[in-house]
């Protein structure tokens, strides 16, 4: 008998029988074969995110690969039996934003799989098949459960437009922050640093393309063209400004916890720093990660640590609460 995880309410889940629900008109089923587990899955279970961006009960898990094994009315049957991994924005696709591409941005009101629609923590995963994203026949499907927030990553990456040859900089050597790190260093940047909490993920920045790791509580250099924020703590947006030469662009990732130190807008308007944002990922974005994927560009695998079934949800959540930096990305295997 197949199972899903459904969270009742906030601290309160199980495991329960779970029915593969036939694929409607525009339709896809997917098998799942991997889901990710992030600090947005953590807020849900304790209750911590609010209130307008999630809808109890739910089966969480928006970090998803699987294999696509049904198909509804209007749905290409070459889809059937492809790898894919696939958006979790429900945009409406009428509004105005939705039409100008920025699909996260949709004034139809906020819908996501995994927080407001059923996810993936469950043995398959029914979504509209338009936001499917087809994997090569080789794929690592392990690894490709990373590509939602490597697309989070490549809508920062696209917006920071560094050139070839920029100097760059990660404020962040969690999974975010070295998947950023893979994006950055494949548009040949002159240099590429990393500012960490710690030595831990050293190693893997490097081999991923850093140039030069340092501490945040190291001297650090003011020189860089582009910085991409992607740790989320109370001071990693003012410490990613302070890299940035004059004229240079910030783009923040993270979303600290309330009392975090914002940016000063006196040091904005005087250096004339540039700051653009992200939250979620436009299906451009989807499109450059996967593509960086199939490429071999983006190396997700070293990044998974730990791999349990559906049945070990909460220890999953211990595990991303546990602040050990030897815990990297948690994945559940239906």
């Amino acid at each position: 008998m197949s199972h899903a995880v459904v969270v009742e309410e906030p601290g309160r889940h199980r495991l329960v029988p779970h029915a593969p629900a036939a694929p409607g008109p525009g339709e896809a089923r997917v098998r799942v074969h991997a889901v990710g587990v992030c600090g947005s899955d953590r807020e849900l279970f304790r209750g911590n995110r609010p209130a307008e961006y999630v809808r109890y009960p739910v089966t969480p898990g928006h970090e998803w690969s699987g294999v696509v094994e049904a198909v509804g009315e209007g749905v290409p049957e070459a889809l059937v039996e492809r790898g894919a991994v696939g958006e979790g924005f429900r945009n409406c696709q009428v509004c105005e934003r939705c039409h100008a591409g920025d699909t996260t941005l949709c004034t139809a009101g906020y819908e996501e799989t995994g927080f407001t629609r059923p996810g993936a923590m469950a043995a398959t995963l029914t979504l509209p098949a338009r936001l499917l994203h087809v994997l090569p026949d080789d794929a690592d499907l392990t690894a490709a459960a990373l590509l939602e927030p490597a697309a989070c990553v490549a809508a920062a990456a696209l917006k920071a437009g560094a050139s070839p040859g920029a100097r760059v900089a990660v404020v962040g050597a969690g999974t975010l922050g070295l998947l950023a790190v893979q994006i950055l260093a494949a548009g040949s940047p002159a240099d590429l640093l990393v500012v960490g909490l710690d030595r831990e993920r050293e190693g893997l920045a490097r081999e991923f393309g850093a140039t030069d790791f340092r501490l945040c509580d190291e001297p650090l250099p003011d020189d860089r063209d582009v910085v991409i924020e992607a740790a989320g703590s109370v001071s990693a947006a003012r410490t990613a400004a302070s890299l940035l030469r004059r004229g240079g662009r910030l783009v923040l990732t993270g979303i600290p916890a309330p009392g975090a130190q914002g940016l000063d807008p006196t040091d904005l308007v005087v250096r004339q720093l540039e700051v653009r944002t992200v939250f979620g990922a436009t299906p451009a974005a989807w499109a450059h990660a996967v593509r960086l994927f199939a490429a071999g560009l983006l190396r997700p695998r070293p990044l998974v640590t730990h791999e349990l079934p559906l049945g070990g949800f909460e220890e999953a959540m211990d595990l991303t609460a546990s602040g050990d930096p030897k815990v990297g990305k948690v994945l559940l295997r239906p």
